[in-house]
């Protein structure tokens, strides 16, 4: 009989094909996302809601969305009442008129069902911000105390509502960061005019039998040394009777290795009693369990798990499932109160930046999978979401691409109204106990989405201020409802901690403006310097090029970036920040390179500061890895990319180009690397991987500007897995007795003789000096800067230039320098034959300083193949004529 159960489990599952394709779902078990909306204002349309979830109500004057899932202003635009690109020119965003958002607007929707007898149906929400009606055929389903929070997820039971033909509606309301525990932003761009109002993840319809399950949770025990001893699984849920007669289900759980091979299959029987509740739990054992690791150090293994419900008529009645890894995560405090993540039984240097949704939420998973596809192209191994959770199919996706996730909430809003916090604008710094259930629900959701996910590495509960005690209990109750396995982190700073996490051992100490390189390097570190773990901070750096720039600036935004250089300007933040102008940034750049000429001249040393800057900081914290005293044990830099066209903070820009800041971040990342302490003179071999060892080659040497030959030496030392060390000291070469500015150029190598890290410096006499006493939370000032204006003047460079179209999806271009003095920051950029950037892309290397009579190779690959028609490759450098080469 059992073996009987198990077949018709299976059978079931595989049939779960709608039997009526009109109808949204049709089959126990079946889940699906409304798939559109018509949207319109209670301004226009009233609120009466029992009515217009009536058959007959006229909606052609409605919007109507074609998309699951958008916020009010997400959702005009698909409508096509906005235009994101019109949007973000200028400053047009004033221009929208933010009062039509005052009042409630409804999401409208007609479904297909087919109830019947013992079929149940289910309205399963994800998040609506911030808080919604919800009617379906005239009856209401949940009010907006109900739903509220722009996390929280709840399942309705819908069954003696629904029809063959339904009517949904959704009537959000005006969401106030300072007031709902919503999805807000601080100042990394200027506030949406809906607030991000809406249905901004899917609602679902989900149809059953008799039993009705809880999403699926996996716990797993893996033996040391890792891999080493068979793992356990357990899978666990919850089931609900819905029924007013006792049931007894078969429950079989599944697990399916990797390779879909072997899989195993095991069941047990549970009686529920009517309208009753039974919590569910098999286990199982998988032998010769394959581990999953981060992308750097070993393979993405995803096992799935399946558990179906089969009532004891022989019907299956509801079945969940999920994708996991077999991973341990842990982290510890060290001597100095600095976290240290544990991955696999290996200490594990966090090294990634901070992600943002689009402004609008609008969700595209294949563009997130590109970013990723860039972060993996960087070195980084890791992404903080601040309070931007985002949806399932971005862990997914990093499950599936080895990028560890590091998601939480917000700071500087109602998620950190605490009286404690002298920082915040919002009127009343207090929770309600509907704040603190509101805040548990979001909390309990959020958990339960993330619990399987390998890619997931902790979960921050607090930002920039940790949660007080009651807060925090109801987290941590929360995560333990949902059998939580890696660690839950206070805070994402130092000001505190609740005693039931104890200290964060993390800072957010700054910088976010710029600040010169040798900021980094200060021992013993100070604030943001390389030293324990950095949640939240850079160098305010990110400058887009110039095709990206004439997309959002007009003619006048373009000259007051080089002619008004203290202006406050729209694209950098919201008005009224700290980051509302590059008055910091230019002041160094006027200083460091001498006063801009132009709009090129400017953008040209703009990607020199942004390249230094960034390179500087992940070279730090990279070379004081397993530093003695107090190690760098994280960096996450502010910000990965941009919620709409900025003009700073972010690795690439809103359009996907990768320029200064990419290039200089990525040279810092590399896996193994060699690179230049600017304020100890020494050099550093780091060695990022858990595998690669062995005999090393350091070729340095510096060059004047002239191209003379000033020293050269060679160093060899021991390659140590997940380590870095100082292999030579550079202080007399570079100190009193240098030139002003000379280049140094350090080459690894590895057995062989094989080129690993190439890395050219240009290095000043005496550097940036900053006044550490005056520094304020967002920037150290610099009283002195180092002097670069000897690098305007420049010989000449004479640079042949070829490019071959190598394959469908990769262009090869050779550089070769045939002058006597370095080719100084050479920059290559694909274009079509509309002279429109060819992207997204990534390049092996670019912003390249060639020696004299050097050639390099560098080859750029697209990231997908839809739009990949590249016809030239513009070729510009600070000292080399600028061209285009078409390609052969």
């Amino acid at each position: 009989m059992q073996v009987k159960q198990i077949a018709i489990a299976i059978s079931l599952v595989s049939r779960l094909q709608p039997a009526m394709a009109a109808a949204l779902v049709s089959s126990p078990g079946q889940t699906a996302a409304i798939p559109s909306w018509d949207l319109q204002s209670t301004a226009v349309v009233g609120t009466n809601l029992e009515r217009l979830t009536r058959n007959g109500v006229n909606t052609s004057a409605w919007h109507h969305i074609r998309k699951s899932k958008c916020t009010l202003i997400g959702c005009l635009i698909e409508a096509g009442v906005y235009n994101e690109t019109e949007l973000f020119y200028s400053d047009n965003l004033r221009k929208v008129d933010g009062t039509q958002f005052l009042v409630p607007w409804i999401y409208r929707s007609e479904i297909l069902l087919e109830p019947g007898q013992g079929r149940h149906f289910f309205l399963q929400t994800h998040g609506i911000s911030s808080r919604a009606d919800i009617f379906l055929n005239g009856e209401q389903v949940a009010s907006r105390t109900e739903q509220a929070g722009s996390y929280v997820g709840r399942r309705y039971d819908i069954t003696s509502i629904v029809g063959a033909g339904n009517a949904l509606a959704i009537q959000v309301h005006p969401t106030d960061y300072y007031r709902d525990l919503a999805l807000g932003w601080v100042d990394w761009n200027p506030w949406p005019a809906d607030n991000g109002t809406g249905v901004w993840r899917d609602v679902e319809i989900k149809q059953t039998g008799s039993v009705v399950l809880e999403p699926l949770r996996v716990v797993t025990q893996l033996g040391t040394p890792i891999g080493s001893q068979p793992a356990m699984v357990t899978l666990k849920t919850r089931a609900q009777n819905l029924e007013n007669s006792s049931v007894t289900i078969t429950t079989t759980a599944t697990i399916a290795p990797p390779s879909g091979a072997g899989a195993v299959t095991w069941n047990k029987t549970f009686t529920l009693q009517p309208l009753s509740t039974v919590d569910i739990s098999l286990d199982g054992i998988v032998e010769n369990p394959k581990i999953w690791w981060p992308r750097q150090w070993g393979e993405q293994r995803l096992y799935t798990a399946n558990l179906t419900v089969v009532a004891d008529d022989g019907e299956l009645s509801d079945y969940a499932a999920a994708t996991f890894g077999l991973r341990i995560i842990t982290s510890k405090l060290n001597s100095y109160n600095d976290t240290t993540f544990i991955m696999n039984g290996q200490p594990f240097q966090v090294v990634g930046a901070g992600y943002t949704p689009n402004m609008f939420l609008r969700w595209d998973a294949a563009k997130w999978e590109r970013e990723l596809q860039y972060v993996l192209d960087l070195g980084f191994n890791t992404v903080r979401l601040e309070g931007k959770n985002e949806h399932p199919e971005l862990y997914d996706i990093a499950d599936r691409l080895g990028v560890m996730i590091m998601p939480g909430w917000e700071c500087c809003d109602k998620w950190e109204a605490w009286s404690y916090n002298q920082d915040l604008a919002v009127p009343t710094p207090v929770w309600s106990s509907a704040d603190y259930a509101i805040a548990g629900a979001s909390m309990l959701h959020e958990a339960g989405m993330l619990q399987t996910h390998p890619s997931v590495l902790t979960y921050l509960i607090g930002s920039d201020y940790w949660t007080d005690e009651r807060a925090t209990r109801i987290y941590l109750d929360a995560f333990n409802a949902t059998d939580w396995q890696t660690p839950v982190i206070g805070s994402a700073s130092k000001r505190g901690y609740s005693p039931f996490t104890g200290p964060s051992g993390m800072e957010m100490e700054g910088p976010y403006d710029w600040v010169p390189p040798n900021y980094w390097y200060t021992l013993p570190a100070q604030l943001g310097a390389a030293g324990g773990f950095g949640s939240e901070l850079g160098a305010g750096v990110g400058t887009p090029e110039l095709a990206s720039l004439q997309k959002f600036l007009s003619p006048t935004d373009l000259a007051d970036l080089w002619m008004t250089p203290d202006k406050p300007l729209f694209h950098m933040s919201r008005e009224t920040s700290s980051f509302e102008t590059r008055a910091i940034y230019n002041a160094a750049l006027w200083a460091r390179w001498g006063p801009p000429s132009s709009l090129d001249d400017y953008l040209a040393k703009s990607q020199l500061m942004d390249y230094e800057a960034t390179r500087a900081q992940f070279e730090a914290y990279a070379a004081m890895w397993t530093a003695t005293p107090r190690p760098a044990t994280g960096l996450i830099y502010w910000m990965l990319n941009n919620a709409w066209p900025s003009l700073h903070w972010n690795i690439w820009d809103y359009y996907m180009r990768p320029a200064g800041s990419y290039f200089g971040a990525k040279v810092g990342s590399r896996v193994e690397h060699v690179a230049y302490d600017y304020v100890g003179k020494g050099v550093y071999l780091i060695n990022r991987s858990l595998d690669k060892q062995g005999k090393r080659t350091v070729e340095v040497q510096v060059l004047g500007v002239d191209g003379r030959v000033v020293h050269e030496q060679t160093v060899e030392a021991d390659a140590e897995p997940n380590a870095s060390q100082k292999i030579a000291e550079l202080g007399e070469v570079l100190g009193e007795a240098a030139e002003e500015v000379v280049f140094l150029r350090l080459v690894l190598k590895g057995e062989g003789g094989k080129v690993l890290s190439r890395n050219v410096y240009w290095v000043s006499r005496e550097v940036d000096v900053l006044d550490w006493e005056s520094s304020e939370w967002y920037v150290t000032p610099v009283t002195k800067y180092a002097n670069y204006t000897a690098l305007n003047n420049l010989e000449p460079a004479n640079l042949t230039v070829s490019a071959v179209h190598d394959s469908d999806s990769s262009v090869a271009v050779t550089l070769e320098n045939g002058s006597g003095v370095p080719a100084f920051f050479v920059s290559l950029n694909l274009v079509d034959a509309e002279g429109r950037d060819v992207l997204p892309l990534t390049w092996e290397d670019n912003y390249v300083t060639l020696w004299p009579r050097e050639k390099l190779t560098l080859t750029a690959r697209a990231i997908g193949n839809e739009d990949w028609s590249p016809a030239t490759v513009q070729v510009v450098g600070k000292n080399v004529q600028r061209r285009n080469i078409g390609l052969r």
